[in-house]
């Protein structure tokens, strides 16, 4: 079997589009163009129909109702108007946030931009392996608190979070729950109903779907009775999100869960076997190879290891014909700034630049990590040798 070099191995910063997903996704660049506002002729009633069916297929994955299914371009304008919709419709009522110090920027910058608008945010820490203590959430609880946002798995180290224990605690303080799920959705089962969650945000180009595509769940019959909208424009979207429909994205975002629904547990258990055979023999080859994130509550495809005294830059640069890895997340690798999440869990020194993630997908194969596990090793041997 012939190897396509370089190996792709960075799934959590994107994820190559299923063949199937794109199968589904072309008539609606061509033949089904049409507008799914136009409802009037036959060209925008298929587009329309082809938007509902497509958000059929995304509470089937969560437990959810179509009317609490939200289409945007992604994750991070999900979180937005999560955290922006619920500051502005809830003002009344509170002006306290809480959310995590390993959130995804989406998050972060935006709780620091409502502190500028005279909001408080509690930003609570995390144990060593990056989880986060409900005790923590329920004890930052105040009589102003509106929402708790508390990522679903980390997008560098993989770390899955209490949300059912979180979510039973924010329900018994009357308090808004919204979890950041790109990481997570079409990876582990996620139920809303079951977490407590009240808003959920989610993103096509992390499940093999098209990039420029998301949705955000809002829980309940009435999105407006929680969330304020950010965007105007034609009240698309029960008046949250307006804008034309992006039908061929939101066929695929539809196509990619319903597949991720079907496939997530024989993919788990294949991704398992791998990250498992991949730590052993990184320690077994190079001496103080550690795993970054819970060895337990995990992301079965995320494998985030520390080489000591071995610089990140320097491993992926004699990688970079071979494997495609990264140092960590992708929306601040321009940055010369240590990872917030790898400060968070406690790495220090030489050791925080040390650090690789290695994101396993659908189309690796058993060849792809007996290659990886030779050159990475191979690669760490020559460093050390300089």
């Amino acid at each position: 079997m012939t190897l396509k070099l370089p190996i792709y191995m960075d799934h959590h910063a994107t994820t190559p589009v299923d063949p199937r997903v794109l199968d589904a996704m072309l008539p609606y660049f061509s033949q089904e163009f049409g507008n799914a506002s136009s409802i009037d002729h036959i060209y925008g009633a298929r587009a329309h129909q082809a938007v509902e069916k497509a958000r059929e297929q995304v509470v089937s994955i969560l437990n959810a109702r179509p009317e609490e299914i939200i289409f945007t371009s992604g994750a991070t304008e999900s979180d937005n108007i999560a955290l922006l919709g619920v500051a502005e419709k809830m003002a009344a009522e509170g002006d306290h946030i809480i959310t995590c110090v390993t959130e995804h920027k989406a998050i972060l910058d935006t709780a620091k931009h409502l502190e500028k608008m005279g909001k408080t945010v509690t930003y609570l820490p995390v144990d060593r392996y990056g989880l986060v203590d409900p005790g923590d959430v329920e004890n930052a609880i105040t009589d102003r608190t509106i929402l708790i946002s508390i990522m679903a798995a980390n997008n560098e180290i993989g770390t899955i979070a209490p949300l059912k224990e979180i979510g039973k605690i924010a329900k018994a303080h009357g308090v808004l729950f919204h979890t950041d799920a790109a990481q997570a959705v079409g990876h582990i089962p996620i139920d809303v109903k079951e977490m407590g969650i009240d808003l959920l945000s989610l993103s096509g180009h992390k499940i093999y779907g098209p990039k420029g595509i998301g949705a955000l769940y809002i829980r309940g019959a009435n999105p407006k009775g929680k969330v304020s909208p950010v965007m105007f424009g034609g009240g698309h979207e029960r008046g949250i999100r307006s804008g034309t429909y992006n039908v061929p994205g939101i066929v695929g975002l539809g196509t990619a869960l319903e597949i991720a629904e079907k496939e997530m547990g024989a993919e788990n258990a294949r991704f398992r076997k791998w990250t498992k055979q991949m730590l052993e023999a990184f320690q077994e080859n190079i001496e103080g190879v550690t795993l970054n994130g819970h060895p337990e509550k995990r992301l079965a495809h995320n494998l985030n290891v520390c080489f000591p005294g071995i610089e990140s830059k320097a491993l992926m640069h004699l990688l970079r014909n071979d494997v495609a890895v990264s140092a960590g997340s992708a929306c601040t690798t321009i940055s010369v700034e240590p990872s917030h999440v790898l400060s968070a869990i406690g790495l220090q020194g030489y050791k925080i630049f040390s650090v690789i993630r290695f994101g396993l997908g659908r189309f690796n194969s058993d060849a792809d990590i007996q290659y990886v596990i030779g050159k990475v090793n191979s690669c760490v041997y020559k460093l050390h040798k300089l």
